[in-house]
Formats: C-alpha cells, sequence, structure tokens
C-alpha cells in the first residue's frame, strides 16, 4: 500500500466483524479508523479496533521457519513437516495425527485445512479454539433448527422493545454492539434486562440486573417457558404449523415451580416474576447470549432453553426478534462453514448423514474422505497426552496456556513425537513446545475473508508486506498437502479458494441445506476484491444476501420444523466444597485480547489495566484475610495462580473472577486455564470455563515494587510479576518473599548497568524498609524501581510518561518519590484507553462544571470513541457528586 492509501478490511478481534480503514502514514505507520459504510459498525471502533495501528511490531515475530530450535529455509520445512505427518500417517494410521486451529485464520485457510485433514489425510481429528467459544451454540442451533444457524442480524437489536444479555459482559466484550444497543435505549427506550452471576459494565445499562446462581440458566428459562404457557403468551400457531415436541418440553419445563427456580437460581421470586411478565408482554424481544451460557457442562441444554422460549412465542427471524448468540472470535462462524469443528463436515453438513459423506466425497475428489466425527478439543488432547496422537499440527492459537488444565495440556505437548506450529510469535509457551515453527501472516499482511455474528462475510485485505518471509496459512497448508502427494490444492490464491468453498456450499443443495453461496460461486478475482459485505445465504435467487430467517418456518430439519428440546436443570459438574469453597468465573477485560499476543504490544491497551487480578466481594475478602492490592493465591485441584486482589461489592458473594488474558510472557504466574478442569458437555464438547471450585489466600509477600524501565526486564526469579508495555519502554509489578533487606541487591538486575559516564544514579530509603532508585542517561529518565512492604502507592501514569523524559534537579527529586509536583499534575490511573484520559483529568473536569458523561466527553473526548468508559466515567460521577455534597 503507498503512502496515503487507504484499504477497507475487517477488525480481527470479536465476532462483531467491525470494518476497518487502514492508511498508511509516510513513516510507515498505520492509522487506523472505523468503516462508516460497514454495517457492522457505521464507522465506530472499541478501544482494541482503534489500536490496530500498534500492533505492528517486530519484537515478537516470528520470521522465518525454524527445525529444532534452528533457523531453516521453507522448502525444507516443509519437507519436514510433510514427512513427519505421512510417516506417522503410514505407521499408525490417520487418526494418530491432528490438527487444532484457531478463530484467527481466514474462511480460506480454514478451508484448505479441513480439506485436508477430513478429504485427504481421511481423519477427522481437526478442532478449533472455537470449541471453547460457541461449540455448545453450534450443537443446540442443530438440535432445534437441524442446522447451525443464526436467524437474526444485528439490526434487531435496535428494533426490539426489549433486550435481553445472557452471560455476556457485552459492553466489555462486544462495545460496538453494546453502543448500538445504548443508542438504541436512549432514542427508542428499548428495555434491557441484564442475566449475570457478575456486576459489570454492562449492567449499568440495565433496566433489570438478575445475578442468578453460576450455572442455573436452564432453571431460569424453563420457569420462563412455564410462565408463558400459564399466561396465555404462546403462538399457538406458530408452534402447530412450524415446531414439533413442545408439549414434553413443556412438560419438563413445569416440573419446576415458581419457588424451585427462585431456590435454583438464588433469585427473589418477585424478580423472577418481573422479568416473566417483560418478556411475556412485550412482543419484540431479543435474548442475546455468549460465553456465560456456552461454557458450561450444561451449555447446549442453556441455549435450547433459550430457543425453547423464542419458539413458543414465535419470537424469530422476525425484526427485534429472536435468540441471537454472539461469538467470541472473528472468524468463528467462518470456521463453522468449512467444518471447522471436528464433527462437522464442510459447508453445514453432517458425517452422520451418507448423502452429506458422498457429496463432499464426490466434490472434492476424496475418496479416503473421513467416515466419522473427530476428536473435539478437550479430547484431542487427552489422546496427545495418552500418546495416541503422535503428530499435532498447532495453527494461529495457543493451547498450552489456553486450553482447560492447560499445565496437562502444555505437558502432552511437549511430550508430542511430532509437533508444528503456525504462529506468527515465537514467544508462547505452545511455540516454546515445536518442533517445526512456520511463520504465518498477521493481519494487514494476509487476504481472505472471515463470518461474523450475524453471518455477514465481509473481506479482510492486506495493506503491509509480510514480516520476513511469513507466508499466509492457506499457502502454507497447500504446500505441506502437495508434499505429501495429494492433488487438489494448486491455489494461487485466496479468490480461487472462495470460489471453491462458495461452489461446495452449492453443490447438490437446491435450498435443502441452510449453507449457501450459490449467489458467490462464479465470483471473479475482481469481484472477490470488491466484495462488500454481505449475509449468507447468497443465493442465485438472493444476490445481496438473506437479513433474517425462520419468520414462516422453514427449518432445516426432515420435517421442516423446529424441534423444541426438553432439557432439565442440572447443577454444574464439579461443586464447591470444604477445601475449595468458591467458584471461579473467568472471562475478558474491556483492553486486551486472548493470551495478548496482538494486543499486549500496544502500550495503551495496557494502560487501563495493567497487571491481573482477581476480583472478590468484601464479605470474602474479610472471612479469607484479603485487602486491596494484595497479592493472592488462587488454588483449585489442578494448581494455583497469583494475581492481585481487588476487592468489590460488584462480584457477588461466593463467587472470584479472575480475566483470561495474563500467561507468558506478560505473567506467567497467572495463567488461570491452569486451574480450570476439563468437565465438559457431553453433547457440544465445550468446556465448562465458568464454574470452577477454588480457594484463596494472601501470598505472603514480604516486598512489593513498581518499576519502569526504557529496556525489558528480566523478571524470571520473582514469583510475582507483570509486564506492560509503555510508549518508551515497559512497566511493572512484582513482589517477592524474600526478605526485604536483601531487595536492594536485586535491583542491579532489575537497572541498566551501563558504565557511560553520562549514567547517573540516585537512590532514597524511608527507613521503613521502602525506597526508590532511579537512572538518568545524559539526563533522561531510562529507569526507576519503588519498593515498599506494602503494595507501592506512587503515580503510575505520571511515572510512566517520564520514561525517556529530561529531568532536571527538581524532576528527579518527585521522581525519587513516585509523586508529581503541583507543576505536572497527574493524570491518574486511565480509564479512557482511546484517548488516554485518567481518573485525575476525569474528576477535575467534573468539578469545572462537566455534570454529565456527556460534558466530560467535550471537555476530554473520554467515552466518545467506542464507549466502553462510559460506565467508569459514570461511577466517578457518582463519587464526585457525593465528595462535593460532603
Amino acid at each position: 500500500m503507498l503512502a496515503g492509501a487507504t484499504v477497507k478490511t475487517t477488525c480481527p478481534y470479536c465476532g462483531v466483524g467491525c470494518g476497518v480503514i487502514a492508511r498508511q502514514n509516510d513513516d510507515g505507520g498505520v492509522e487506523i479508523s472505523g468503516d462508516p459504510d460497514h454495517p457492522a459498525n457505521f464507522g465506530r471502533l472499541c478501544s482494541k479496533g482503534s489500536a490496530l495501528g500498534d500492533t505492528f511490531s517486530l519484537d515478537d515475530r516470528l520470521l522465518t521457519p525454524r527445525i529444532h530450535g534452528q533457523m531453516s529455509d521453507w522448502n525444507e520445512a516443509f519437507d519436514r513437516v510433510a514427512r513427519g505427518f505421512s510417516e506417522t500417517v503410514r505407521a499408525h494410521g490417520p487418526d494418530s495425527v491432528a490438527l487444532y486451529v484457531s478463530g484467527q485464520l481466514l474462511t480460506e485457510d480454514y478451508y484448505v485445512a479441513n480439506k485436508l485433514m477430513k478429504g485427504f489425510i481421511g481423519s477427522a481429528n481437526i478442532d478449533t479454539n472455537s470449541r471453547l467459544c460457541m461449540a455448545s451454540s453450534v450443537a443446540g442451533h442443530k438440535r432445534a433448527f437441524g442446522s447451525d444457524t443464526v436467524p437474526g442480524a444485528y439490526k434487531d437489536l435496535e428494533e426490539a422493545d426489549l433486550v435481553v444479555l445472557v452471560g455476556s459482559n457485552f459492553a466489555w466484550c462486544h462495545p460496538v454492539l453494546f453502543q448500538r444497543l445504548a443508542a438504541a435505549k436512549q432514542d427508542r427506550g428499548t428495555r434491557v434486562i441484564v442475566i449475570d452471576p457478575r456486576e459489570t459494565a454492562t449492567t449499568e445499562l440495565a433496566d433489570m440486573h438478575l445475578p442468578l446462581d453460576p450455572g442455573s440458566d436452564v432453571a431460569l428459562f424453563n420457569g420462563l417457558l412455564g410462565y408463558l404457557a400459564e399466561t396465555g403468551a404462546i403462538d399457538h400457531a406458530f408452534v402447530s404449523n412450524h415446531t414439533e415436541g413442545f408439549d414434553i418440553a413443556l412438560e419438563s419445563a413445569k416440573a419446576m415451580s415458581l419457588s424451585g427456580v427462585a431456590e435454583a437460581t438464588s433469585l427473589d421470586p418477585i424478580r423472577l416474576t418481573q422479568f416473566y411478565r417483560a418478556f411475556s408482554e412485550t412482543k419484540k424481544v431479543v435474548t442475546v447470549y455468549s460465553q456465560g451460557v456456552n461454557q458450561s457442562s450444561v451449555g447446549t441444554d442453556k441455549v435450547n432453553a433459550i430457543i425453547n422460549c423464542h419458539l413458543a412465542t414465535g419470537r424469530i427471524g422476525r425484526e427485534g426478534m429472536g435468540p441471537f448468540s454472539i461469538t467470541g472470535q472473528p472468524n468463528a462462524m467462518g470456521g463453522r462453514e468449512v467444518g471447522g469443528l471436528a464433527n462437522q463436515l464442510a459447508a453445514h453438513m453432517s458425517f452422520e448423514d451418507p448423502d452429506h459423506r458422498d457429496i463432499v466425497a464426490r466434490f472434492w475428489e476424496a475418496p479416503n474422505l473421513a467416515a466419522a466425527p473427530g476428536l473435539k478439543a478437550v479430547d484431542l488432547f487427552d489422546r496427545v497426552e495418552s500418546g495416541q496422537i503422535k503428530a499435532l499440527w498447532v495453527m494461529a492459537t495457543n493451547p498450552a496456556a489456553s486450553m482447560p488444565d492447560a499445565d496437562r495440556v502444555s505437558a502432552a505437548i511437549k511430550a508430542c513425537p511430532f509437533v508444528v506450529v503456525s504462529d506468527v510469535t515465537d514467544t508462547t509457551k505452545t511455540a516454546s513446545l515445536a518442533h517445526v515453527l512456520l511463520p504465518a501472516m498477521g493481519w494487514g499482511e494476509k487476504d481472505g475473508t472471515v463470518t461474523n455474528s450475524e453471518r455477514r462475510i465481509s473481506r479482510q485485505r492486506s495493506f503491509v508486506a509480510g514480516a520476513g518471509s511469513s507466508k499466509p496459512d492457506w499457502w502454507i497448508i497447500s504446500q505441506v498437502a502437495l508434499r505429501m502427494g495429494f492433488t487438489g490444492f494448486s491455489y494461487e490464491k485466496p479468490a480461487e479458494i472462495f470460489r471453491e468453498h462458495a461452489a461446495l456450499s452449492a453443490f447438490e443443495n437446491d435450498g435443502t441445506r441452510d449453507f449457501d453461496l450459490s449467489g458467490l460461486k462464479s465470483l471473479s478475482d475482481i469481484g472477490y476484491e470488491e466484495l462488500t459485505p454481505v449475509q449468507w445465504p447468497v443465493s442465485e435467487k438472493a444476490e445481496q444476501g438473506t437479513q433474517r430467517l425462520f419468520d414462516q418456518g422453514g427449518f432445516f430439519t426432515k420435517t421442516k420444523k423446529a424441534n423444541f428440546v426438553s432439557v432439565v436443570h442440572k447443577p454444574p459438574a464439579s461443586n464447591t466444597s470444604t477445601q475449595y469453597p468458591l467458584v471461579l468465573n473467568s472471562g475478558r477485560i474491556r483492553d486486551q485480547w486472548h493470551t495478548m499476543t496482538r494486543t499486549g504490544q500496544s502500550a495503551r491497551l495496557s494502560s487501563h489495566i495493567a497487571e491481573p487480578f482477581v476480583e472478590v466481594h468484601p464479605d470474602d475478602a474479610l472471612s479469607f484475610g484479603i485487602a486491596v492490592g494484595d497479592v493472592v493465591r488462587v488454588a483449585s485441584a489442578r494448581g494455583s495462580i497469583l494475581a492481585k486482589a481487588s476487592v468489590t461489592a460488584r462480584q457477588s458473594r461466593g463467587t472470584v473472577f479472575v480475566p483470561i488474558h495474563w500467561t507468558a510472557p506478560y505473567a506467567p504466574c497467572a495463567e488461570v486455564d491452569a486451574l480450570v478442569g476439563s468437565n465438559t458437555d457431553p453433547i457440544s464438547g465445550q468446556p465448562e470455563l465458568k464454574y470452577t471450585p477454588v480457594r484463596i489466600e494472601r501470598a505472603v509477600m514480604r516486598w512489593h515494587a513498581f518499576l519502569v524501565s526504557d529496556c525489558k526486564p528480566d523478571l524470571a526469579s520473582f514469583p510475582y510479576w507483570a509486564l506492560a508495555r509503555t510508549k518508551s519502554g515497559w512497566r511493572a509489578e512484582v513482589a517477592g518473599d524474600d526478605p526485604i533487606s536483601s531487595f536492594p541487591e536485586g535491583l542491579k538486575g532489575l537497572l541498566s548497568n551501563g558504565q557511560s559516564a553520562e549514567v547517573e544514579t540516585f537512590f532514597y530509603e524511608d527507613g521503613l524498609g521502602g525506597g526508590s532508585r532511579m537512572q538518568c542517561n545524559a539526563g533522561k529518565l531510562t529507569h526507576a524501581v519503588f519498593w515498599s512492604p506494602k503494595p507501592v502507592e506512587v503515580a503510575r501514569a505520571w511515572l510512566v510518561d517520564q520514561l525517556g523524559r529530561e529531568q532536571d534537579l527538581k524532576s528527579r527529586y518527585a521522581l525519587l518519590a513516585g509523586r508529581a509536583g503541583a507543576d505536572q499534575p497527574d493524570k491518574g490511573a486511565i480509564v479512557c484507553s482511546c484517548f488516554e484520559v485518567g481518573a485525575n483529568q476525569i474528576t477535575r473536569a467534573m468539578r469545572d462544571g462537566a455534570d454529565s458523561i456527556d460534558a466530560v466527553g467535550v471537555a476530554l473526548n473520554a467515552g466518545t470513541n467506542c464507549g466502553s468508559c462510559r460506565s467508569e466515567i459514570g461511577r466517578l460521577l457518582v463519587v464526585t457528586e457525593m465528595k462535593e455534597a460532603v
């Protein structure tokens, strides 16, 4: 891309699938803005999307193939991978090899990987990290609709009169859709009900918050179905004409009384009735659900309990109505389209249908097509551990850190005889275990399509050259396939793969299958390049796509009728105990993504929350002797982690919350998936990531430290540390259990050893075990460290800003104190990452007359981009008003 030119592409983060405009600056940097023409976001971007231009660092990039840690070239690497897989298949059969892929892949990458594994190697042992995200939705859709079809569109959020958010911190995990919903609430009075054990940023938009017990969603929605029947809200015509199994499902639902539901959910019966009445009396209802529903040992039943209520009222596939699964990854839907899950065939076809197997085999000319579903993620790594899988290829994901029981998975991968990893980085735990590392292109370099949560296919376009010798994933897979002796992989461009993908969806379809891209099967190369966002099915009769499905029935079961599914409330697979009395819930935070391989490169994204934390209710904190800022050990039956205590009444009693993001290289002590068990939903195979019995205790740390440095410090010897990038270097939180008297000696490993005459060192001790030390080089701050027996209290945001700046004598005294002088106001902890606005700046603006969130936006821009910080601004407004009143 030439400097000044713009390219329209799609964001690589969540399943919203926002349109992005990328523009390369004269200095080689990339300027990012939202695409006002894209129907997913209409120009809005969240904090992560806005910061995409910060993520093109080559610091952690894998730039050349490596074999056993040694630099190699593509020919040698391809031969090694092809030989390793071919020899393993010959010696042990097709099921001795496996691929574990990712929702970070483009549809074209996914398609080729699935074709190689299922079509030509002859095993369905290819699964995806989307198994951890939306497999229960897939299973629930297929049970109800006969197909994995999301019936609605984002526009329904703006046309509904009631939106029910279940198991989703919408404000932080899908910020752009949340802002569309917030605008609908303001403009047309849309009511919002949030069902979530936690009080989150999302609940602040809610007219009602139902903090149900973790894992009790089936009881809640079964109770709703019974209430709908009792109050005459059933659409009997729709039920009779377009569904089957209603009576049996209703009988199961009625088995639990209102008091029984209240007991199972720990919700007040009056509040329950208010929710049920709101749903019953409102025609236009959308129920949005996400990981709190899916990531469960009964996730599929939860999905069907929700769908049952919409089928019973006929509220599906019409404007402002329907159950709506929101995915967590940019191409989870695209992976489902091509059969990326182990129990699927390509183009939404099924292993269980012999006609479907025949269609795919003939289309691919693949007589060795897998005959049965393969291993789902948890089972797949169990077989790696047992030695039955002897060759493993991992693409664009980090299972050694992100799978349940992560330490066991890591050990299994380490013991596997042959491991290949394709990724953009060599710093993940999984990459460190590879025998062959293959450098893949990243976002902005690769070219293809993704499909978002509303079935909308969008183009991801390349606008920068691939780093080093990196290659697109589809090309890497194809080259290995050719070297294994398979035909049908001589692709030269992603447009060819997309046409084949579309043609397979149309092959002998005739409207009998939901996934249909027949209108795009002859798309020219130019047409592919210019493809604008479109929702499938895109048939020859509906070339502009299809916004909604099922408003008049037409389901994809044999009878063309939807199935009600009888479900019964079951408690989570694991139970709390005297030894592990609390329930751990894991999830995302606002400004980070997965294991931070991309977002961790952005200083502004790390400025909001820079270290791992555990949210604890004040009563639980008191019971376990924990105070704000303590380092806390969270332990389960599988292991333990360390994180800083955040004590808040927003967390329910008896539960704790820990984010999923911190792993090596940013905070290896806080890999939360090392705690999570491998309990799975028996239908979907999705792990239970929202309910892990744990205990907590204060970790005895004799000293705490905060440091800033212009070079990356080596912190490996400390029991607790969390590292984050800054604009001019790095910041870190560190704690140790050795005597604080020995800590100053440890400074030698944290500060520069430069011997230049221009390096000056300054030191201060308070006589109570605390102190500070800083270094300047040619007058500019290069390093500073502060330590104390208790959590360090310094102006972190201000100190980060001083790194690399010229320091006079007065400012050096301020630096040693860790506090800004009156002439250098401290902006405080960052609240708005988009514009780097701190809490102190917001408070000052409020005291100067900004008396609303919007007024703060006018004064400081805070909250005017993605809006994710508006809830925090609102809380600051309340606190400021209370202080002023006093």
